[in-house]
């Protein structure tokens, strides 16, 4: 993974973060904060599991 990419992974996790707090305090619409909250529950599961989400939900075929 690219710098570049680590960089905008980081600026929306901390947007994530903001916009699913401010939807409880009621500052922003609640589509936001569903947004934010389901970005940050990506993200908890990347750490994880140590993979990327694509590869956590992608499914494997079984070898037959």
């Amino acid at each position: 993974m690219s710098t570049n990419s680590d960089t905008i992974k980081s600026t929306l996790d901390i947007v994530s973060v903001f916009a699913a707090i401010g939807s409880f305090l009621e500052m922003f619409t609640p589509i936001f904060g569903l947004i934010g909250a389901i970005w940050t529950l990506m993200r908890i599961a990347e750490m994880i599991a140590g993979k990327p989400f694509s590869e956590i939900i992608r499914r494997k075929k079984d070898a037959e």
